[in-house]
């Protein structure tokens, strides 16, 4: 695991800027502290840092083939290398090292554009063959890792594994991009491929970029998609049966490592599943690693103790007090553009608490959405079943009167909650959809923002992330759509941008089995009611898991990692989103209404209504641009670390 970016000229006028290739580097010395690296040629300029995991001798970047004609650096495994390697040796290719990373090049050399085809795992890489005077950019299938770029003065292709080592180039303009910030408040956090920057982009997950010397930057091109193709039928046994199978096989590639390896293992079904193939195919006891809360309501420490105590793993926990908002300024450092997952904080911790002990991590990410385990799911599926029973024509005038006249019910759960419930199906389902993730919905936004913000806008909403996925999906049934969607959008922008981020910071590698893409093309093929039925999401999995772990796991009620953001913005945060959310910068930003921001924190800190999403969304916002304005851009000449 790695940190790459790099510097391309499209006309090249001379030798890159050596200061600017190390200030990058330093910028995220963070996911690599076992070493760097710098190759600079007329025009073309990479920088490296590694995190040593495989060949821990010789993997050193940025690496070459034969002739130095070709030149990569690499940020990711792949977990096939050594099958691909016997494979390119076959055809005349000769190897000088043991890890994955020149299993690249040699890839490359064979195939050419194709080889991301071949590779599986997680990775982001920048290859430049001097011969085709070809630069060319990948990303990992699912986007588990990183990659962003930018053009600059017109004529300079600058990259890097994170928006950190861009904002160092002293040309990179940096306004902010309105639509960007837009979706921000619609998400929580600003979708591929776009940045809180309207000048830097991120490579889509499953998509490349090549880049031809004297040519025109043109759009990336994408080699994979989620197929969500029929396999035919299949009873539940054998699906089962397949389904453990297929997620063990990929455990079993992912524990391949010359370093310390262990687990997360929250006491959630997807990291309980991972631990116990784990403890199945490896003689030494599993490393797990878990987060405690003193307050009960977000603890989920006891069922991860139960998994613990039945696969004999060597258990950590660390109780952190539910208080514990110490990391608030720090996430906009870690992040780089406003991210407003809370979830980060205690993701945050449990990667802390992981790299005392190992230096990589299997995790029970992507589970949710490969295996349809959010409760939205439910919802959704319901609501187009009641849509689908009533003509079309009534449900929008029906339901939007019942919508308007029930009275709203924020604080019960959510079956009595009617209102939300009768607005929704007075909807299209997307439309429905999107208000369900939203944090500010439309109209909140409409109120939050000034009328000369919203003109910049000219009309652009953030339901047209959703739309263009809701529109590009290769099926059509109520729950792989919605999947999908949330597989092009939610996963890679959030989920995966959290994890990567938090446990970067620790120099810590963390990989994740069910997005393995053997595994999601399969799962993606399954029958819908196989995954969801009856109300019960991730049906299959927690059949299938069931002579491995409890029904008292299994089958409990999903708690997340939450915090206590309502409690804390009405306490120790009290001063502090006041401060933040209703300060000179906010207002100098000249985005939002004052006066609908102090109604948020006035009504919140009376105990009048619970807008802590919204809050923290502003809070994330004011540090997010504050990192952004204080982030040094390099001077020319500044000294190497």
């Amino acid at each position: 695991m790695c940190g790459i970016a790099g510097i391309f000229d499209l006309e090249p006028t001379g030798m890159p800027d050596r200061a600017i290739l190390d200030a990058m580097n330093r910028a995220q010395r963070h996911r690599g502290p076992d070493g760097d690296g710098i190759h600079a040629e007329p025009g073309v300029g990479f920088a490296h840092l590694r995190l040593s995991i495989i060949d821990v001798a010789t993997g050193q970047q940025p690496i070459t083939n034969e002739d130095g004609s070709v030149v990569l650096i690499y940020n990711g495994e792949i977990y096939n290398f050594q099958e691909l390697q016997r494979d390119l040796e076959s055809r005349g290719h000769r190897f000088r090292t043991h890890c994955d990373t020149e299993v690249v090049v040699h890839a490359w050399e064979e195939w050419g554009e194709a080889c991301v085809e071949r590779f599986r795992g997680m990775f982001a890489f920048s290859l430049w063959d001097r011969e085709r005077r070809t630069l060319f950019l990948a990303r990992d299938r699912l986007g588990i890792k990183p990659l962003h770029y930018a053009l600059v003065r017109g004529r300079t292709l600058v990259f890097g594994s994170e928006l950190k080592a861009l904002l160092v180039h002293p040309d990179l303009p940096r306004s902010i991009d309105p639509q960007a910030v837009e979706e921000y408040f619609a998400y929580g956090y600003v979708p591929d491929p776009r940045t809180i920057l309207a000048g830097v982009r991120k490579l889509p997950p499953g998509h490349t970029l090549t880049v031809r010397r004297g040519h025109p930057v043109p759009e990336p091109v994408r080699y994979w998609d989620v197929p969500f193709q029929s396999i035919g039928p299949i009873g539940v046994e054998d699906a089962s049966r397949e389904l453990v199978e297929r997620v063990r096989e990929a455990v079993r590639m992912r524990l391949i490592s010359e370093v310390p390896l262990g687990a997360f293992l929250s006491g959630g079904v997807d990291s309980s599943a991972i631990v116990s193939f784990m403890a199945g195919l490896q003689e030494a006891p599993v490393n797990t690693c878990s987060i405690g809360f003193r307050d009960a309501a977000y603890d989920e420490s006891r069922y991860a103790s139960l998994v613990s105590e039945k696969y004999k793993t060597r258990h950590h926990v660390e109780t952190v007090d539910a208080d514990d908002w110490s990391l608030v300024a720090r996430l906009a450092t870690l992040y780089d553009e406003p991210y407003a997952d809370s979830s980060a904080l205690p993701t945050y911790r449990v990667c802390e608490l992981a790299r005392k002990r190992v230096t990589v991590a299997l995790s029970g990410d992507g589970g949710d959405e490969t295996l349809a385990g959010y409760r939205r799911y439910r919802w959704h599926v319901m609501e187009e079943r009641i849509r689908s029973a009533l003509p079309g024509a009534l449900c929008r005038p029906v339901f939007g009167f019942l919508g308007r006249v029930y009275p709203k019910a924020d604080w019960a759960p959510r079956p009595l909650r009617a209102k939300t419930t009768f607005q929704a199906l007075a909807l299209d389902p997307l439309e429905a959809y999107y208000r369900g993730v939203s944090i500010f919905n439309d109209e909140s936004r409409r109120r939050l923002f000034l009328p000369a913000f919203r003109q910049r806008l000219d009309g652009y909403s953030a339901i047209e992330v959703l739309r263009k996925f809701w529109d590009a999906s290769p099926t059509r049934h109520p729950l792989s759509r919605v999947q999908y969607v949330d597989m092009k959008s939610y996963l890679p922008g959030d989920i995966l941008t959290k994890v990567d981020r938090a446990s970067m910071a620790h120099s810590l590698e963390v990989r994740i089995p069910f997005l393995d893409h053997k595994v999601v093309e399969w799962v993606s093929g399954l029958p819908p009611d196989l995954l969801l039925r009856g109300g019960e999401g991730k049906y299959l999995l927690k059949r299938a898991m069931r002579p491995y772990l409890p029904d008292d796991l299994l089958y409990r009620r999903k708690m997340g990692f939450a915090v206590p953001l309502a409690r804390w913005f009405r306490g120790p945060l009290r001063d502090v989103v006041r401060r933040e959310v209703l300060g000179e910068e906010m207002s100098d930003a000249a985005i939002f209404d004052r006066e609908v921001a102090r109604r948020l924190v006035d009504e919140h800190q009376a105990g009048v209504r619970d807008h802590s999403a919204a809050l923290w969304t502003l809070l994330a916002f004011a540090a997010g641009v504050r990192n952004l304005e204080s982030a040094p851009a390099e001077a020319a000449g500044a000294r190497a670390p």
